[in-house]
């Protein structure tokens, strides 16, 4: 793992819901051949976006109860997050420059 920074159910709370700028959240598991398709661009775009925009990571087989309370039926799915509350989230893997603007749009 680079620059994107793990989340688990005991650090959501501080990390995602509490944080004072946009966060992006991947969900994703090592077995899921499409989530490991995203995850170099999920790195590049911590790294483009530092000190904008939070990106984590979180392994839903190792957080279930978080991936239960979000209904995350497909990964990976790319939520955002803006004060605590969901902003947009793009299920599937997506193109880094889709993934730019929808980050751009939400700044």
């Amino acid at each position: 793992m680079g620059n994107a920074l793990k989340v688990e159910s005991s650090t959501w709370e501080k990390e995602v819901l509490q944080a004072d700028k946009l966060v992006m959240v991947d969900f994703w598991a090592s077995w899921c051949g499409p989530c490991q398709v995203v995850a170099p661009v999920v790195e590049e775009l911590a790294t483009e976006y530092s000190g904008k925009v939070k990106i984590m990571k979180l392994n839903t087989d190792e957080n279930p109860e978080i991936a239960g309370k979000y209904r995350i039926m497909g990964i990976p799915t790319l939520m955002f997050f803006k004060g605590g509350k969901i902003a947009d989230q793009i299920v599937g893997a997506a193109s880094k420059s889709q993934l730019k603007t929808k980050i751009d749009s939400l700044l």
